[in-house]
């Protein structure tokens, strides 16, 4: 007979052996010949995964039954979603028209915080960061500080409902006026660290680049207003390396930076986050195929990548998607996707206290 330990022992080889036979396993394209072979977390893993969101657009995220209600009659999925052969970021943008409308007043802001984390919270999404345009919301007279209230004030409750911690990034747009900019986020300066933690840089980059907003990102600092800025979303890593002198803490897509090493070493010496969202980068075009797409490439240098949706609902996306999709198409591994949580955790807007928060909830898997 078998003494107690060596029974012990064998059951516990037994349990993992089966185990690794349930997950499922992705041999990686660049490591095949190695024979390195990457465990891949099960649909029902990644869902149970605790997540960090760093880049999700408000507007972009509302879910179907939410505008539904706020409009007060059905919508169709194509009314807010784009199709899976969407043919440019032309077409992605129209899906924006009914979520907008949605956001004209406080009331449908506060819903707005509360959907948004509802959705996140049935995906176990731990922490948050939801951007938005104070600014677009005042159609019917809405103030920036009331407009921010308004959302805080949904986020809030969304937290005690669905365990999410939360915070608002207020994106200044590259087609407003930089008086118009400013105003905004001194006054969302004021809740910075009551709800708000940072600032944004959106709109058509292409059009707009990073060297004309060098003056507003000068007194935005001075206001000691922390920020991210999307840059090489369009094509041109220029933006990337502009948008780190103005001090940047964190750049939105960065995919333009793809084979350009000497951007990607600003980018790693400087400590700054990419917020990356394959999923939106490929309906938009920012890439032409998923084999362009540089998520590889920037992982392999070391960079401190994060894996967000952009916009849920536009997108059809969630985090656990998202995940799933890098799993499959790129071979990102068990590990990996662990290593990109703790970046998100790490280059996150929150205070010491709250990152060490995150961080242990990410340790404890």
């Amino acid at each position: 007979m078998w003494e107690k330990e060596n029974f012990q022992e064998r059951e516990n080889i037994f349990r993992k052996e089966n185990a690794f036979r349930e997950r499922k396993y992705f041999l990686k394209k660049e490591h095949r010949i190695k024979g390195i072979i990457q465990a891949i977390m099960t649909t029902k893993e990644f869902k149970k995964l605790p997540k960090i969101e760093l880049h999700c657009h408000l507007d972009g995220s509302l879910s179907r039954e939410f505008i539904e209600e706020r409009l007060g009659r059905s919508v169709e999925e194509t009314e807010i979603r784009v199709s899976k052969d969407c043919r440019n970021l032309e077409e992605y943008l129209g899906k924006f028209v009914l979520p907008i409308a949605c956001l004209q007043d406080q009331a449908g802001l506060t819903g707005a915080g509360y959907d948004v984390l509802r959705t996140m919270g049935g995906e176990n999404v731990c922490y948050a960061e939801v951007r938005f345009d104070p600014v677009a919301c005042g159609s019917k007279g809405m103030s920036t500080e009331q407009a921010i209230e308004a959302l805080l004030k949904g986020l809030e409750k969304g937290k005690q409902d669905f365990g999410v911690e939360y915070h608002v990034i207020v994106c200044a747009m590259r087609h407003y006026s930089e008086e118009r900019n400013y105003e905004m986020i001194r006054t969302a300066r004021q809740f910075l660290g009551a709800g708000v933690c940072a600032a944004d840089l959106a709109g058509a980059e292409a059009q707009y680049p990073m060297s004309a907003f060098r003056e507003l990102f000068r007194k935005v600092r001075k206001l000691g207003m922390p920020f991210t800025i999307h840059a090489g979303e369009c094509g041109n890593a220029d933006n990337i390396a502009e948008a780190i002198k103005a001090g940047a803490k964190r750049i939105g897509h960065g995919i333009a930076m793809g084979g350009k090493s000497g951007i990607q070493e600003l980018v790693k010496k400087a400590g700054v986050g990419i917020e990356m969202c394959p999923v939106s980068n490929l309906q938009t075009k920012a890439v032409s195929c998923p084999e362009e797409y540089p998520l590889r490439e920037f992982l392999d240098k070391g960079l401190f990548v994060t894996i967000n949706t952009d916009n849920r609902a536009v997108s059809g996306t969630s985090l656990t998607k998202e995940l799933e999709f890098i799993a499959e198409t790129y071979g990102i591994g068990d590990e990996e996707i662990l290593l990109c949580m703790r970046n998100a955790a790490e280059v996150s807007f929150a205070d010491e206290h709250g990152k060490e928060r995150i961080l242990k909830t990410i340790r404890n898997i």
